[in-house]
């Protein structure tokens, strides 16, 4: 079972450290006892979905996708009929190659509020050497 630091943990989740303390002193997140605290990685695993699940969505869509991740749109480059949209989204970022017409009927520009949302049928899984 891996164990997470305060920092490593709130990388993970996208928020700072202080975030990840103040949830770690209210009980919302657990430590392993040690010092300096560590967060055991079921709990971190388990309060990552919960946070995935309270997420406000962008609309009331129903979709079969289970990859939403809500962001700012960071950049928005137009080239004759094709267009890249980035997506920042927490620490991850999302780029999108569309039309330029679907870019304009939605509006994007940077500072728009938008989900990338990824249905795929390969998820390639890493983890760290050691």
């Amino acid at each position: 079972m891996t164990d997470f630091r305060v920092a490593d943990a709130a990388r993970l989740l996208g928020v700072s450290d202080d975030t990840v303390r103040r949830w770690v002193e209210a009980g919302t997140l657990p430590t392993t006892g040690v010092s300096p605290a560590e967060i055991p990685g079921a709990a971190l695993a388990a309060h990552a979905a919960e946070m995935a699940r309270a997420e406000q969505q962008i609309g009331d869509v129903l979709t079969s996708a289970r990859n939403r991740f809500t962001g700012l749109v960071t950049r928005v480059q137009v080239d004759g009929v094709m267009a890249q949209v980035d997506i920042q989204s927490g620490p991850h970022r999302f780029v999108s190659l569309m039309s330029a017409e679907a870019v304009r009927q939605l509006d994007l520009e940077p500072g728009s509020l938008a989900a990338a949302v990824i249905k795929a049928t390969t998820v390639i899984v890493e983890t760290p050497k050691g």
